[in-house]
């Protein structure tokens, strides 16, 4: 025979909560099938989590900025630099034995010879594109350190061709490198270049005309060149990690270069960077973050049986969260990407409210049926009208004209709706289901 708890000041049958209490004990059946479908969608969401999104869509098409980046891919070639180092197949081993084994100074391989850029004679060039020795037109060699691969003719064809292909992809816009002096060179003389004519058209050009067609892509040492790109912000095919991959892809099986013969970077690279590190370090936060609270509940209510139980909710909650921004195709951003945590963080205190008040009302009557309802009419109260104030306060965020903003305020507003309905529906279920206070 139960024992009449003592009744609260505000009947149960008064309290708004009471209806979730009825659910709860009435409709149990159902609140595990929904509980179950939640977590299936859940999972499914999260395995559709992506992290690729365009910079331009934070903005609402009617802002200047959203007007501007678009002016500037479309006019000017594109928003986001690239940059793709690569180095000549002998440019290792060359630095190498430079390093250890060159002692002899100009002065001691060619005495009494004096150069200029400004006042070179045709005798004493000393040609850079050849690897290590070039003659000279009177059938002398003239060795020479700052010796290129990339202005050679080859060279710059294995440019040419990486330059094509960067120029192809409907994600690029504007592409420079060394094709683009050596394009204009045979337009200009209407015929392909030897080695010796590219020789000699670099040490007699301007300074002017190195300092902008030539320096920006050729290293001082000639072994490495780099190629300028500029993508598209406001192509609808981009996907930045799958660009790089096919960017590498091309660099290694076309251009038969080894993963240390070139470099991708730039702010592409560094933002791709940025967002895999954080999807990666999301997992393991939440992974360890959720280890921490059952410790922590673990203690709090000595008991681990009873701290898996209220951990469940929270695990819905969250998952919830990810789950449905992999089913909507909301990226993950550096706000989003925060919002799990958030929910945890907050989620939780309803938990251990509820919880503490459950064990303290159980000691009167031992029943969980009455326990619940007398939990619901006091403590869920305040959990409900709580999580209200919570929600209310986050969804002003919608307001922004950022969109991650909107997407922060809207999806913290949802994942502590779900926590809230997590501890006064499927919290009580596990309770009454699971009876971890004994009989």
């Amino acid at each position: 025979k139960l024992t009449q708890a003592p009744r609260t000041s505000l009947s149960p049958q008064r309290a708004f909560t009471y209806y979730f209490a009825r659910i709860t004990d009435h409709h149990g059946k159902w609140v595990w099938i929904v509980s179950a479908l939640l977590t299936g969608v859940s999972i499914v969401g999260i395995t559709r989590l992506q992290v690729e999104n365009r910079f331009i869509d934070y903005f609402d098409p009617t802002t200047e900025i959203y007007q501007g980046m678009e002016v500037i891919d479309q006019k000017l070639g594109g928003t986001i630099p690239l940059d793709i180092i690569i180095r000549s197949k002998n440019s290792l081993a060359h630095s190498e034995m430079t390093s250890e084994n060159v002692t002899e100074t100009e002065e001691d391989i060619n005495p009494g010879v004096t150069q200029s850029d400004d006042d070179i004679t045709f005798g004493d060039i000393s040609f850079d594109a050849f690897d290590s020795v070039t003659p000279d037109p009177f059938g002398e060699e003239v060795y020479d350190d700052s010796t290129s691969y990339w202005f050679s003719r080859q060279g710059l064809m294995d440019i040419e061709k990486l330059h094509n292909y960067l120029d192809s992809l409907q994600q690029t816009g504007k592409v420079v490198s060394l094709a683009s002096i050596y394009q204009v060179l045979k337009d200009v003389t209407d015929s392909d270049l030897d080695d010796f004519q590219l020789a000699l058209i670099r040490k007699n050009l301007t300074s002017d005309i190195k300092d902008s067609l030539i320096v920006p892509y050729l290293s001082d040492d000639g072994n490495e060149s780099r190629l300028s790109v500029r993508v598209k912000e406001t192509s609808h095919a981009l996907k930045r990690k799958e660009l790089l991959d096919h960017i590498e892809q091309y660099l290694q099986q076309e251009m038969g270069l080894s993963r240390n013969q070139y470099d991708l970077t730039g702010m592409l690279v560094l933002y791709n960077n940025m967002l895999q590190s954080l999807f990666s370090s999301q997992i393991l936060t939440l992974g360890a973050v959720f280890i921490a609270i059952t410790l922590m509940f673990t203690l709090l209510f000595r008991s681990l049986y009873l701290a898996l139980i209220a951990i469940t909710p929270n695990l819905l909650a969250a998952g919830m969260v990810l789950g449905g921004m992999g089913v909507l195709g909301i990226p993950l951003d550096m706000m989003t990407i925060t919002v799990a945590a958030i929910t945890v963080g907050i989620g939780v205190d309803d938990t251990i409210h509820y919880i503490h008040r459950f064990k303290k009302e159980f000691a009167k009557d031992r029943d969980y049926v009455a326990t619940m309802y007398r939990c619901h009419a006091s403590i869920g109260r305040a959990m409900f009208y709580t999580s209200v104030i919570i929600i209310m306060g986050f969804s002003i965020l919608s307001l922004s004209n950022f969109t991650p903003t909107i997407y922060f305020g809207v999806l913290t507003g949802f994942a502590m709706f779900s926590a809230l309905l997590g501890a006064l529906l499927l919290l009580p279920r596990l309770i009454l289901t699971l009876k971890p206070l004994g009989t």
